[in-house]
């Protein structure tokens, strides 16, 4: 130990939190929640461990809450009036956690009436006093306040654990741009939504910032607002002056509470085991209780509880698991099971590794009716077989070869695949459930490697399996060209010769084996876990249900559809080769060119690296916005050409001929930011408020007997916009039921009409969206001018929007990823790339990502719970077909659709919960009819 003490305080307040969101639900042996007292107990494991090892620290303690009320709430009675309740499944793990310290026979400390933070402060006074160091283990901004580091003297830092880094001055005056005892001038002016401190309205971290630098402290900024321009700046700091002030008393830490544990009391020594051991087994933390059978502990050397074997085993266990070295891939050691003698023997070794990756091949791309030819089994490094079960020509006389009989072998493996004590791994394996649920074969429970690695790494790379092999495992897997052919001597799967197709589907299995193995430990690590288990993993079986329920949809209609949209372009053509002065093929970007930039002389057009002139949609909508007559027309016949083609003929062709219903197939990784994306058909590019809309969605229509339902989240990204960033206004209006876009009309343009609340609703979501000033301009048809004048009222109006943006960005920038209030990481690799373009659309993506992700999250939480609200309202004939966006649409029987609709409302109204309360209600729309149109 160092002849200097040197004091640790923990903010364990803010490791409850940290471990609550690492971490999935768990509970131990006697039912109670203990998911973050796991986290938190690793946490505090790895800590201690880490500071032994370093040598520095001679006392420590952590330092706890002891409720939500302190002597602030006196002074301002709103104070942390915003917070909501902890969520249910964390209120008993409280208790717990204090257990969980003394434990470690560390000293717990708390106080009625005060804040961690105000002991906190105190113990690092007491201890600067006595000329002891202070390292202050947390990355709270308030306690920023404290850092010093004088020359000669005591000192006093930050360690953020979460990064590994030491916080001192310059820390501070990077976060802050002041020194720390300017902090609370700082934090006084731009006020605190998560603690309701006010501040002064309209000014956020860099003018709060800007101020103090050049006035030196509040008081001096607030006299000096006298003297400034005029301006909203200094209206809002001469009326807000007094809520600056009591801000500031607020904000300031309080340094002389009286100290409930002595100083000399928090010496740290070796961790005793025993204690520990108890509490461990008392709450089934089995990994850590081996640890220490092994003869670790987390604050001192190995205890000799047995001799070692040999030199390594005297090391401690590591604080972080690793991935155990793995021989490479070896396809000549794969298996093809063509006997039951065989298929038991690796039946019976995947119920002994409780643990057996799975894969699917089939004679097409559809999982509804492709026909199996065989499934693929892993149950570690070097062991997969492949199981043919339909391999052999479509002619009748074709030889096949030998094979176990499909019904016996899905009778051997129906019960594997249902067993609750074998994990099944799959990549993609909503493919597979469906494949597999023809044949009456249930899988569960389950892990997707595709859908851990998108929790993990969205908008860092694709989440295919063969990307992935290649990321983590430097392996290259067989492709299926290399297997089939391509063009016209390509074959089905069906025809492959064994060898070759066990080679290719073994290693399938293995390396979803091997990348779960990778995925599967990272996922606590980098907080993952969270996401995946509440709301993406469940997410498999539910689409997969979706997706073989299908649609039912009008052929005839969509026939007379085809032909009226044919008629009206050809209606358009004429007025577009009357504007062009000759007739030209429209659908022709070459031609179009020429007709635009050469013909009729348009300028500021651009050519490509072809040399011919661009013509995409972004050219045309410039031209558009430039008065060009003939560039709205080509868009609105470029518009009616692609609905015919992708939904109006496309649909025909897309009705399942075994089914009669067409049968979307959503991806469950197909958009950065989490909402599910579909094709064949395409259901998220139908318009959804314009005429031609509502004509596409008359052809999806209900069953004899039945209603389609359509429930949709009212403005929810809005709503979300409201709570994340913490707009009073625009709160209180959605709390009365207001409506919004006229709310916001009346702040931006002082009056409400057709064409100021038109304006206004497009302000309000092109805001969330990032947008430029000349992206507002060319939606409302204003100069960029004025609509930089309008977003420029928008954020005085509604400053928190401006703060959220702000702070969205800093995180981005500094993080590369921005998150959900689930917690879902949605990653922007370019937000720093040296070209503007690719910077400016990361930073547009990363504005709307953590709301338009946690709408995508709410929905899938509804998703996941629907099934069973409503089998357990004896409503299991009521069936969930589409998501699109943030609408559910369902099928249900005429005489149940009343009753439907009140479970529908409450599960997604209710979507949030236990894991989050929102400030701000949410709301669904439900309607009914015969066709989707007609509920919409």
């Amino acid at each position: 130990m160092s002849e200097k003490n040197h004091l640790y305080l923990v903010d364990g307040s803010g490791y409850i939190f940290r471990a609550y969101h690492r971490l999935p639900p768990l509970t131990n042996p006697q039912g109670t929640p203990v998911g973050a007292v796991y986290g938190y107990t690793t946490m505090l494991w790895k800590l201690a461990k880490d500071l032994n090892d370093a040598e520095e620290p001679t006392h420590l303690a952590v330092i706890l809450d002891h409720s939500s009320q302190s002597f602030r709430n006196e002074i301002y009675d709103q104070y942390k009036a915003n917070r909501p309740d902890p969520p249910e499944d964390l209120v008993p793990q409280f208790p717990l956690i204090r257990d969980a310290t003394r434990a470690f026979s560390l000293p717990c400390v708390e106080l009625a009436g005060y804040e961690a933070d105000d002991l906190i402060a105190s113990y690092t006074e007491a201890a600067v006093a006595a000329g002891w160091d202070v390292t202050i283990v947390s990355s709270d901004k308030d306690l920023m306040q404290l850092v010093r580091q004088p020359a000669e003297g005591p000192q006093v830092d930050m360690l953020d654990t979460m990064k590994n880094i030491h916080i001192g001055l310059d820390g501070v005056a990077e976060k802050f741009g002041v020194a720390p005892d300017r902090v609370g001038d700082v934090l006084a002016l731009m006020g605190d939504s998560v603690d309701n401190v006010p501040g002064v309205r309209g000014i956020g971290p860099k003018t709060a910032t800007k101020l103090i630098q050049e006035y030196g402290d509040l008081e001096a900024a607030l006299a000096g607002a006298e003297t400034m321009k005029p301006s909203k700046l200094r209206d809002n700091l001469i009326e807000h002056a007094d809520m600056a002030r009591l801000s500031r008393v607020l904000v300031e830490l309080k340094r002389d509470v009286p100290l409930p544990q002595p100083l000399d009391e928090m010496v740290l020594g070796d961790i005793p085991p025993a204690p520990l051991k108890s509490f461990l087994d008392e709450h089934g933390f089995r990994s850590l209780s081996a640890k220490l059978d092994n003869g670790a502990t987390p604050g001192g050397p190995p205890i000799p509880a047995r001799k070692p074997s040999s030199p390594a085993a005297e090391t401690a266990a590591p604080s972080t698991p690793t991935l155990p070295p793995m021989p490479a891939i070896d396809r000549s050691l794969y298996e093809t099971v063509i006997t039951v003698e065989a298929l038991d023997r690796w039946i019976a070794d995947a119920r002994a590794a409780h643990v057996v990756a799975v894969d699917t091949e089939t004679a097409s791309l559809d999982s509804v009716t492709g026909a199996l030819v065989g499934v693929s089994l892993s149950t570690g490094p070097g062991k997969a077989c492949y199981i043919p079960l339909g391999h052999g020509g479509t002619d009748m006389f074709a030889e096949k070869p030998e094979q176990i009989p499909m019904r016996d072998a899905l009778d051997r493996l129906r019960a594997l695949f249902a067993d609750d004590a074998v994990l099944k791994v799959g990549h993609n394996l909503k493919y597979d459930i469906g494949v597999l649920a023809q044949h009456g074969v249930r899988i569960t429970p389950y892990d997707d490697t595709m859908v851990m690695s998108f929790a993990l790494d969205a908008g860092k790379h694709g989440h295919g399996l063969d990307e992935l092999s290649k990321l983590h495992l430097d392996h290259a897997c067989l492709s299926f060209k290399e297997i089939c052919g391509v063009g016209k001597s390509q074959i089905s799967f069906a025809e492959v010769q064994l060898d070759r197709a066990t080679q290719y589907a073994a290693e399938d299995a293995e390396v979803a084996w091997r990348l779960w193995k990778l995925l599967k430990l990272r996922l606590p690590l980098e907080g993952g876990t969270r996401i995946y288990e509440m709301v993406d993993r469940p997410l498999a079986a539910i689409v997969e249900t979706m997706e073989r329920a299908g649609i039912t949809v009008n052929r005839d209609y969509l026939a007379r559809l085809s032909g009226e949209f044919a008629a009206e372009m050809l209606r358009m053509e004429g007025e577009i080769h009357a504007l062009a002065g000759q007739p030209f093929t429209i659908g022709s970007p070459k031609q179009l060119g020429e007709i635009l930039f050469d013909k009729l002389g348009l300028k500021g057009g651009r050519k490509g690296k072809s040399g011919d002139w661009s013509t995409d949609q972004t050219e045309l909508e410039r031209l558009e916005r430039d008065g060009v007559p003939i560039a709205r027309k080509i868009l609105e016949w470029r518009q009616l050409a692609k609905l015919k083609s992708t939904y109006t003929d496309a649909l025909q062709q897309q009705i399942n001929a075994k089914t009669g219903r067409v049968h979307t197939s959503y991806s469950l990784v197909g958009a950065q930011t989490g909402r599910l994306s579909s094709t064949d058909p395409n259901l998220q590019n139908i318009p959804i408020r314009t005429e031609i809309g509502r004509q596409l969605r008359d052809a999806f229509i209900a069953a004899p007997g039945h209603v389609l339902m359509a429930a949709d989240y009212s403005q929810i990204e809005l709503r979300l916009a409201a709570h994340m960033a913490d707009v009073p206004e625009l709160k209180e209006a959605f709390a009365r039921g207001q409506d919004i876009h006229a709310a916001t009309a009346i702040e931006l343009f002082g009056e409400v009409n057709r064409d100021t609340r038109a304006k206004a609703k497009t302000v309000n979501f092109s805001i969330l969206y990032g947008i430029s000033r000349w992206g507002l301009a060319g939606r409302i048809e204003v100069t960029p001018d004025e609509a930089q004048a309008l977003i420029a009222r928008y954020f005085e109006r509604f400053p928190g929007i401006s703060d959220y943006i702000t702070d969205t960005l800093e995180t981005a920038r500094a993080r590369g990823y921005t998150e959900t209030l689930f917690g879902r990481k949605t990653w922007f690799p370019r937000i720093k790339a040296p070209n503007q373009n690719e910077r400016a659309g990361s930073e547009r993506a990363a504005i709307n990502a953590p709301i338009q992700g946690t709408s995508a999250d709410l929905i899938k939480r509804a998703m996941a719970r629907m099934p069973a609200a409503l089998a357990e309202a004896g409503l299991s004939d009521v069936k969930m077909l589409l998501q699109v966006h943030d609408e559910l649409v369902f099928e249900a029987p005429e005489d149940k659709a009343a009753a439907a609709g009140e479970v529908i409302r409450r599960v997604m109204m209710a979507a949030a919960e236990p894991a989050l309360t929102l400030s701000v209600p949410l709301e669904v729309e439900i309607g009914t009819g015969k066709s989707w149109g007609e509920a919409h």
